[in-house]
């Protein structure tokens, strides 16, 4: 895969049915129960990404942008419209499809190595192929030399890239990221984006990140899709025209940063006056 990776939407098509890692949602709406009434969690969500693309999901609190994710996954069957992977739909979890929590959920009595290996399990595997997986994806994440190491002995940003080595390891089409890096300091934080950045340029994996970090979604997104309050719908998917590895001292990110807020915090009916001097397209 090319180093410095830039997908402009304006000049590649549609992701087609072959490709590998494309994901197309269309008219996709989510419903919950509560006290006997339906709450409108996601409507009409219209939304393609292209094989290897990152796209970056921000919104405010409870517009569903976690929900989305598990039914990217394949958590929760119960919706109305169509998700594809490659062409196909999805109905249930599948490996061809990781998820990373804002906790890395490793399990504390085993090693790295072995709490990696627990995504393999369900794979009939010979040992030397398990063990050979398991250490390129170590090194993947930069964690070469702490295989025997236990998730109390690594940092929060290490026990982090152990979860996405976890994650990454069956070689899934898609992982889906939710608030990845929510739980860490800040400057921890930025340094873990510029690992997940470089992760991301080498596995070649699309990946679909959730995050209330409007300058995390810039730094890592290919596009950003800003979502509107509850229920959930696309208001704005912003394309962020610059190649990786991204200088975060870039004016563009600085001005799509500024774009993205005025939507986020615009009143209800004063429309997005904040957007149209920037590279921003309407949904589609």
């Amino acid at each position: 895969m090319d180093k410095y990776r830039n997908f402009n939407h304006q000049t590649h098509a549609a992701p087609s049915a072959g490709s590998t890692g494309a994901v197309r949602i269309e008219n996709l709406s989510k419903q919950y129960r509560m006290g006997g009434k339906a709450l409108n969690v996601l409507q009409d969500i219209d939304l393609s990404i292209r094989p290897g693309e990152f796209v970056s999901i921000v919104g405010p609190s409870g517009c569903g942008k976690s929900t989305l994710l598990r039914l990217i996954v394949g958590l929760d069957s119960d919706f109305t419209g169509d998700i594809r992977l490659d062409g196909k739909r999805i109905t249930g979890t599948s490996l061809e499809r990781g998820l990373v929590f804002q906790d890395h959920r490793l399990f504390p009595w085993m090693t790295v190595a072995r709490n990696v290996e627990v995504a393999l399990l369900n794979q009939k595997l010979p040992r030397e192929r398990r063990e050979s997986l398991i250490t390129s994806h170590l090194e993947l994440v930069g964690l070469a030399g702490f295989a025997d190491a236990y998730p109390h002995q690594l940092s929060g940003g290490m026990a982090q890239r152990a979860a996405i080595a976890r994650a990454l390891v069956n070689e899934p089409k898609v992982l889906a990221l939710d608030e990845p890096l929510g739980a860490l300091d800040a400057l921890t934080r930025v340094k873990v984006q510029a690992e997940l950045q470089r992760i991301w340029m080498e596995a070649g994996t699309t990946m679909i990140m959730v995050t209330h970090d409007v300058d995390e979604a810039l730094f890592l997104g290919d596009r950003v899709v800003v979502m509107s309050p509850r229920p959930g719908r696309i208001a704005q998917i912003v394309d962020v025209d610059l190649p990786h590895p991204r200088d975060r001292a870039s004016p563009v990110l600085h001005r799509l940063k500024d774009a993205i807020l005025a939507e986020l915090t615009a009143e209800p009916g004063k429309g997005d006056a904040g957007l149209v001097q920037f590279p921003v397209r309407p949904r589609s």
